[in-house]
């Protein structure tokens, strides 16, 4: 019994070290510590950030966010970009001129908030997409101002910041973000007048952009006013001598020689719909002084606006020369406006 006990005591006092802390931190702490830090917390946390945290974080944020950043949003924004129909999702294919993916309709049910009418791509293309009205409607979906609804194609598209992102013979209007067709010389027009064409130095002749003529006439070289002169008021393009005749009631007898010329000009406002409610018109003789040019718009001569917002108007003035007379030197101006000169030969 004693001899037991003895044992029992012997093994206690075995397993009840006497070593100091440093051993206890080595051998029992540490131990402990260590594997559950390094083959616990390293194992675990190590592991769990950079196998596990990093790994799912990295690659949620470099696989998921990224790819959704890049591949999604930007995808879907930048996006739409497009150059061949297989970038672009099913029902959908790449727009010819926009170069971003449209999808296609049937009716306007079919499309989206951002682009509600469905309507042919275009008059030699009978496919129908979803087309957009407004930029407002554009960005519905996402309350920014990213997109454009394309002011040629009625297609939604992400703003444009510089000219490489728009089409031939197009350029980057930056303060809208729309891409505008280029109006300087040689660009293509569709219309008389201004067209699309750069306004105030350029017009739209034989389907070409086309710079004002410069004036060289000795009546813009007498003109003492040329601050008078500028870009942005009414700009006068073309003549057309219509025909020589002598008419004493209106020119008298020292200079029965009517003269009539039809000039051609365009404006940003509307002309009036009277030439008597036409405005700052004038003519500049070869000396350089200036007359009213309404004085010229004599009984019988034609005065007609036209386009859509009333911004082409033809004008026929009459001049009265002698019957020595075989040629004009003529100056006219809008305030504002370009000088415009001619010479008209009988």
């Amino acid at each position: 019994m004693k001899r037991w006990m003895f044992v029992v005591i012997s093994m206690v006092m075995v397993g009840c070290s006497t070593r100091d802390d440093d051993d206890d931190a080595d051998g029992g702490v540490s131990v402990v510590v260590d594997a559950g830090t390094d083959g616990g917390l390293d194992g675990g946390l190590d592991a769990g950030p950079d196998g596990g945290f990093d790994a799912g974080f990295d690659a949620g944020t470099d696989g998921g966010l990224d790819a959704g950043a890049d591949g999604g949003f930007d995808g879907g924004l930048d996006t739409g970009r497009c150059t061949q129909d297989t970038d672009c999702l099913a029902l959908e294919f790449c727009h010819p001129t926009a170069k971003v993916c449209v999808q296609t309709c049937t009716t306007g049910a079919d499309c989206p908030d951002t682009a509600k009418q469905c309507d042919a791509l275009s008059s030699t293309d009978s496919r129908r997409i979803c087309k957009c009205a407004t930029d407002a409607l554009c960005n519905v979906e996402d309350g920014s101002s990213n997109r454009v609804c394309s002011i040629q194609d009625s297609v939604c598209t992400p703003r444009c910041t510089e000219d490489a992102q728009c089409g031939e013979w197009q350029r980057c209007d930056t303060a809208s973000g729309h891409c505008k067709a280029r109006g300087d010389t040689g660009a293509p027009c569709t219309e008389e007048g201004q067209s699309n064409c750069d306004y105030g130095t350029h017009y739209c002749s034989s389907n070409v952009c086309t710079a004002l003529w410069e004036p060289t006439c000795p009546n813009y070289t007498n003109f003492p006013n040329k601050d008078w002169l500028g870009t942005t008021g009414p700009i006068l393009y073309g003549f057309r001598l219509l025909s020589v005749t002598t008419d004493t009631a209106i020119c008298g007898s020292a200079s029965p020689n009517r003269w009539d010329i039809a000039l051609s000009a365009y404006s940003s406002t509307p002309f009036p719909a009277l030439k008597s409610q036409l405005s700052g018109f004038f003519r500049v003789l070869v000396d350089g002084s200036t007359r009213d040019g309404l004085s010229h718009l004599l009984p019988g001569n034609s005065y007609t606006v036209s386009g859509e917002n009333r911004e082409r108007a033809e004008l026929v003035v009459g001049v009265c020369l002698p019957t020595t007379g075989t040629a004009l030197s003529g100056g006219f101006y809008f305030t504002n406006g370009n000088f415009f000169c001619f010479q008209a030969y009988r």
